[in-house]
Formats: C-alpha cells, structure tokens, sequence
C-alpha cells in the first residue's frame, strides 16, 4: 500500500520512500531510497536525505524542460544582439556540443562536476583544444546565467572551471624573413600581391584586407578607413542543407572600426597600386572581391616560394605588431591602429619581443652599471 509521496509499504512490511537524488547527463532521474518499520520513519529519513542535498540540486517541481529548451530560447534572444557571425559560432557550439551531451539534462543537474566531466570528454575523447573547450564553456555559461536569470530556482549555482591554455609562442617573421617576403611582393607586382603587402604593412587582419576598396583609401590625408568585413558563413536560412555565403558586415566590433594612417613609403606604393576606380577592391583591382580563404592560399603560395615555412594571415599582423613595439610604438597607439579593445590585448597576444630587442635592453641595463 503506498501512502505519503513516493512513500509505500513492500511486501516484506517494511515502509520504502522514494526521492530523486541526482540526473544522469541523458536527464534520467537517478533515485535514492530510504527504508523504515513503520511509514513515520521511512518518512523522517527521506526528509533528512532531501535536505541533505545541495541546494538547487533537486529538480523543483513544476520543471519539465531540458536544457536543450533554454539553449534555444538563449540563442533565439540573442540573435537580434550579436553580429550575424557572432549568432552562427553560438548556434555551432551548442547544436553541434552542448545539446548532444548535456541538451538532455534537466537544469537543476548540471552542477560544477557535471561540467567538469563535459569539459573533460571535450578535451579528451573529442580531441578539441583548449581555446575551443574555453570557447564552448563561455556559450554555456551564457546559457545557464540565462536560464538562472529568467528562471529562478530551476538551476543549481555553478561554478565553471576554463581549462588553462599554455601559451604557444606566435609566428613572428625575423627582419631578414620580412625583408625577404616584401622584396617577393614587390617583384611582378599584382594587386593580390600589393594587398598582402599592404597589411603586413598596416596590420589588418585578413577579414578587413579583403573588404576593402580604394574608397576606403585616402592618399590626400595618408589614412586607411576600416568600414567592413567580409567572410564566408554558414547559410542559416538553408533548412536541411550546409550551405554557406560571402558575407559582407560590420568590423568585428567598435573599436575595429578605425582609421590607420599610413607610412610615407606605404602611400607611396598605393599611389602606383591605384586603380582610379573607387568602387574597386584592393586584392583585385576590380569590383570582384576576393574571399579569405581564396587569399590565405595565395598567401600560401607566396611564402612557399620564399621558403619560408608556418606563415599565414595573422603571421604578418603579429609581425607588424612586434615590429612597432620595437621601434619604441606607444601601445596605446598601437592598440587603436591594430583596433582591440584594450591595450591588454595588444601586449599579451600580439606583442613579441625579439631576440634583437631583449638584446638592446640588456646592452641599457650595462650601460647603466649592472
């Protein structure tokens, strides 16, 4: 006979009541189960054990959705508040990670050890590194900080431990390497070439480079206007289907949007590069734009030829970076011109210093005595 909630007497007369103890990643409930001679004390110490939980922990009542739902509804309302690419790297990271393995779970069963575990198989069985592992976790916090907010009591407090990235020491060209691309670049020069040539010299990044027309150029006033970016994203509206789009949008945010101005040698090699067309984009001369990735071939192919090895896009802006920093740049200039945030960007990820300049500084440091 059973009696009270999830309170009943077995066969063999004792009394078992029932509670929820926890929930499997796939959302099952997981029960614990007390036992007494008689229905009072079955009840005491299922009260005991219930209050004994973390608090949160048990799901409350009321609360049938996953946390699949709360994925959806965050990412429904933060559609209309990010860039377009911004939505589809959130959309990527919670169908193609969070919903499968923790989409199931009711909210009030993703606790810090929950994430931990997730954290780990992200890690581990799938291989991603920690920047990407990092990167999911902060869409998931997004997410539970959402749910939190909107939904009291429904989901525990969590603490999120990021996984610790070590510091891989960025490819920077030495000032012989430099010297040795930038007399490739201008040897039979084309406009591909003159572009590249142009960040390396100006350090764009490549999502800017190949947005950009000779409108945005003033050689009157010596300054190149960041307006826009272009990259290919995944098409959201193909249902069923994974197509993508070249994208043409605003710079990846405020401070991108910026004015460089420019060396008298890099004006002077956009005055020969001038197409007299301001509608024309830079890496083509010509209304035809070129895309990312069709120019980190090119980069590619160029740098192959001068024999130099591990050199992408981003390669040239670190090395423009580096290189200002060691000709005495002013950071907080520098920050602007490179378009970050805070000048705590531009020194911890885009400032190197060269063996060339530790070198110089400790020759200081004899001068002075020591």
């Amino acid at each position: 006979m059973r009696k009270g909630e999830n309170i009943f007497k077995r066969k063999d007369g004792r009394w078992e009541a029932r509670y929820i103890k926890n929930y499997e990643l796939s959302g099952k409930i997981k029960y614990g189960f007390c036992y007494g001679k008689t229905y009072k004390e079955a009840k005491e110490k299922v009260t005991k054990c219930k209050a004994a939980l973390i608090s949160g922990k048990p799901m409350p009542s009321g609360t049938r959705h996953r946390l699949a739902f709360y994925c959806d509804e965050w990412l429904r309302l933060s559609k209309s508040k990010v860039r377009e690419s911004t939505y589809i790297k959130y959309e990527t990271v919670i169908n193609k990670h969070i919903k499968p393995k923790l989409g199931g779970c009711f909210p009030a069963a993703v606790t810090t050890g929950v994430v931990d575990d997730f954290s780990k198989e992200l890690l581990g069985a799938d291989g991603l590194s920690v920047k990407s592992v990092r990167d999911i976790l902060v869409v998931l916090h997004g997410v539970l900080k959402y749910t939190a907010a909107n939904f009291p009591g429904i989901v525990s407090v969590v603490q999120i431990n990021y996984p610790k990235e070590s510091r891989k020491e960025m490819r920077v060209l030495s000032r012989e390497e430099q010297e040795r691309f930038v007399k490739y670049l201008l040897t039979d020069t084309d406009a591909c070439k003159f572009g590249v040539l142009l960040m390396l010299l100006t350090g764009m990044r490549i999502e800017e480079l190949c947005a950009l027309r000779w409108s945005n150029i003033n050689l009157h006033e010596q300054t190149i206007r960041i307006t826009a970016t272009l990259q290919r994203l995944r098409d959201t509206s193909a249902e069923g289907e994974c197509r993508t789009r070249v994208v043409t949008g605003a710079p990846k945010s405020d401070t991108s949007a910026r004015t460089i101005p420019m060396t008298d040698h890099a004006v002077d090699l956009c005055r020969r590069a001038d197409v007299n067309n301001a509608a024309a984009y830079i890496l083509t001369g010509t209304e035809i734009f070129m895309e990312p990735r069709a120019l980190q071939y090119r980069i590619e192919k160029y740098t192959r030829e001068c024999g130099l090895e591990g050199v992408h896009a981003h390669t040239l802006r670190h090395t423009f970076a580096t290189r200002a920093v060691e000709v005495g740049f002013e950071i907080k200039s520098l920050s602007e011109v490179l378009g970050h945030a805070t000048t705590t960007i531009t020194l911890e990820r885009y400032v190197h210093s060269s063996m060339e300049l530790k070198r110089s500084n400790m020759d200081k440091l004899a001068a002075a005595g020591l």
